[in-house]
């Protein structure tokens, strides 16, 4: 009969070994990262070229899975519902971690109770665009067309809750105008149709909307943060070109479900801030208008946190609502 000491010993070490044991092949099977809103949009483009890279460094596929709906919730339900096993990632950004918690009463899902902080990816400005035949060519010409005709523009977005939709919101609060907001489900929807000339405006990450502004598919007026892009040093900032103090930019990163090993966390976070701020992906990102970012797993949160407060004061003030 083994002696009480001996029992001890073995006891002691199961907490140990239990979470080693488990995770040492990992990983032994494909990953799924899930982004809660539509393809073709500037997180499904981020996330599809981070997950080709990290697919070559972990020797395991990463399969995107788009869950567009519902101003990101329904995406990120479906992240914290996943199982904790590192096998299930997800995209998270500023609207699904800071922007939802103010803009709904009632959220489906906590992110910092039922999420970890995995990677910050890095950030993005949005653009003002506006359709090609609409009779404006700057922000102040924007500004007075608008006032004089309140409610007649119409401002799409990517959907209700993004960056484009509150910096919209702001925009309007701002600088005293009045325009419909169409929310869409995703950014190619909204830019065809404002290619189309079905709505007059938008706020739109530079990722997504850069090409079209490139071709002359569409009509650029200003950058939403508080310096110009190096991807387009020619546009002026929405404070530079009319609208003093006017500042926002979207930011974006990788979650998973809480209870997620952490040495699965950290080898994730190594790998990732490795492709952001590697050289072989500067021209890519570059071309996305997307500045990378590393750090710690909680850098990523820190920021959520940190901005929660101004986008709940931009809603109260704006009046933002869910359309």
């Amino acid at each position: 009969m083994p002696s009480r000491r001996h029992v001890l010993q073995s006891l002691a070490l199961l907490p140990l070994a239990s979470h080693p044991v488990a995770n040492a092949a990992w990983p032994d099977k494909p990953l799924r990262l899930i982004v809660p809103s539509a393809a073709g949009g500037a997180p499904d483009v981020i996330c599809r070229v981070l997950g080709a890279e990290l697919a070559r460094s972990l020797g395991q596929a990463v399969v995107i899975d788009n869950k567009p709906g519902a101003s990101g919730n329904i995406g990120m339900q479906e992240i914290v519902r996943a199982a904790a096993d590192g096998y299930t990632l997800g995209y998270g950004n500023v609207g699904t971690l800071a922007i939802n918690l103010s803009l709904f009463d009632r959220l489906p899902y906590q992110p910092f109770t039922q999420l970890m902080p995995v990677a910050l990816l890095g950030s993005v400005q949005n653009a003002l665009v506006v359709r090609n035949g609409l009779p404006v060519s700057s922000v102040k010409d924007l500004i007075a067309y608008a006032r004089a005709q309140p409610g007649r523009l119409s401002m799409g977005s990517a959907g209700n809750g993004t960056t484009g939709h509150l910096g919209g919101e702001l925009f309007k609060s701002m600088s005293g105008t009045f325009m419909v907001h169409v929310p869409y489900r995703g950014s190619p929807q909204a830019i065809n149709d404002l290619i189309g000339g079905q709505i007059d405006l938008m706020f739109d990450n530079l990722s997504s909307i850069g090409p079209h502004i490139r071709q002359g598919r569409v009509k650029a007026l200003a950058v939403s943060a508080g310096r110009r892009s190096p991807a387009f040093p020619e546009l002026p900032t929405v404070a530079e070109a009319g609208l003093p103090d006017y500042e926002m930019s979207a930011w974006g990163g990788i979650v998973a479900p809480q209870g997620t090993p952490r040495d699965v966390v950290l080898r994730l976070n190594g790998e990732i801030g490795r492709i952001m701020t590697g050289a072989a992906l500067a021209e890519r990102w570059a071309s996305l208008s997307f500045e990378p970012s590393a750090g710690t797993p909680e850098r990523l949160f820190e920021l959520a946190r940190r901005e929660q407060p101004m986008w709940a004061d931009v809603i109260k003030r704006s009046g933002a609502k869910v359309d």
